[in-house]
């Protein structure tokens, strides 16, 4: 535990350095709350002490991270026959995955909320290791290729 704490610690030290903004590019695609529209592009915050945030030009939401009782991190592997058929059958072979971060809160009337964002694979790992930082909460993976690409 203490060197996962450790490497944690390590890793939000380094975030504004390494990284060109301070969160996860990402589209809310999405959830439980109807006030949000879906395919909704913005960035999730996560280098707040106190709520995680995801703004974009339509919506802004801040969620206090100890409402926060559910991270989950899964992938979705498509083919892309388009591609294949239009360029070169080799592209037959090639998987796009695409990255989803579900969050699960109580929100202010304590009912159960979930949002579910497709986030961009070169921030994934930053803003799993965050949450799992901020809130306490371990990361639940949907499968096993899901926790080998969320910690790799």
């Amino acid at each position: 535990m203490r060197k996962f704490a450790l490497s944690t610690v390590l890793i939000l030290a380094s975030l504004p350095v390494s990284a060109g903004h301070m969160g996860a590019h990402a589209e809310y695609v999405g959830g439980t709350r109807a006030d949000i529209p879906s395919n909704n592009n913005g960035d999730i915050e996560v280098m707040d002490n106190t709520y995680f945030i995801f703004l974009s030009k339509k919506t802004q939401i801040k969620i206090p991270y100890d409402h926060i009782n559910l991270v989950e991190y899964g992938q979705k592997v498509d083919r892309r026959y388009l591609a294949a058929a239009v360029i070169s059958p080799i592209f037959m072979l090639a998987k796009s995955r695409q990255h989803f971060l579900t969050v699960g809160f109580q929100d202010e009337n304590s009912l159960q909320q979930a949002l579910v964002f497709r986030v961009d694979k070169r921030d994934i790992r930053v803003a799993l290791v965050a949450l799992e930082a901020r809130t306490g909460q371990q990361v639940r993976y949907q499968d096993e290729e899901a926790r080998i690409a969320g910690k790799g």
